[in-house]
């Protein structure tokens, strides 16, 4: 026990004057009573002053957790909000689609049935052109036919009738148009 018998011997006067008043450095002695005193004082002083600041630290802390809380909140409030815009949009997007595939149909059948009346326009004037062109070949083949046979006729007419045949036949002939 050397280290104890010189820790006690080791007693420093506080002033020279006054012997009896200095610091004890022997823990083991009365420093024990010191310590027993300044403990609680340290407890009670670092109590108020660090649960003070630990105090303020959870109050921010609980605010940062509040308010992360609320934006969290309103983060999924308008998750859900843009959620069923994008459905709505889709089921827009849907029916468009549909609107345009029947749009398309009906395009698609105007235009059939258009080109159906227009191909029976068409036929109906080829048709047209090839009866009138039937009947202008008629008729020119029948106007040539009476020409070949009116000249036949009057080569054979001279032939055929005597003079004063052909005299009474072109006077009735006139009488008849006139």
């Amino acid at each position: 026990m050397p280290i104890i018998a010189s820790a006690a011997t080791m007693t420093t006067p506080l002033l020279l004057a006054t012997e009896g008043f200095g610091f004890d450095l022997d823990l083991f002695n009365d420093n024990l009573v010191n310590l027993a005193i300044l403990i609680p004082i340290l407890v009670w002083f670092l109590k108020g002053f660090l649960g003070g600041i630990l105090s303020r630290r959870r109050e921010t802390i609980l605010q940062d957790l509040n308010e992360a809380e609320s934006r969290l909140k309103t983060a999924e409030d308008q998750l859900s909000k843009a959620e069923a815009e994008l459905a709505k949009a889709r089921e827009k997007a849907q029916e468009i689609r549909e609107d345009g595939r029947r749009r398309a149909h009906a395009i698609r059948e105007a235009g059939e049935q258009n080109t159906i009346a227009e191909m029976a326009r068409l036929q109906a004037e080829a048709k047209a052109d090839t009866d009138s062109e039937a009947r202008r070949i008629n008729n020119e083949l029948r106007r040539s036919t009476a020409e070949q046979a009116i000249e036949l006729a009057l080569q054979q007419l001279p032939k055929a009738l005597s003079p004063e045949k052909q005299q009474k036949l072109l006077e009735a002939t006139i009488n008849n148009i006139g």
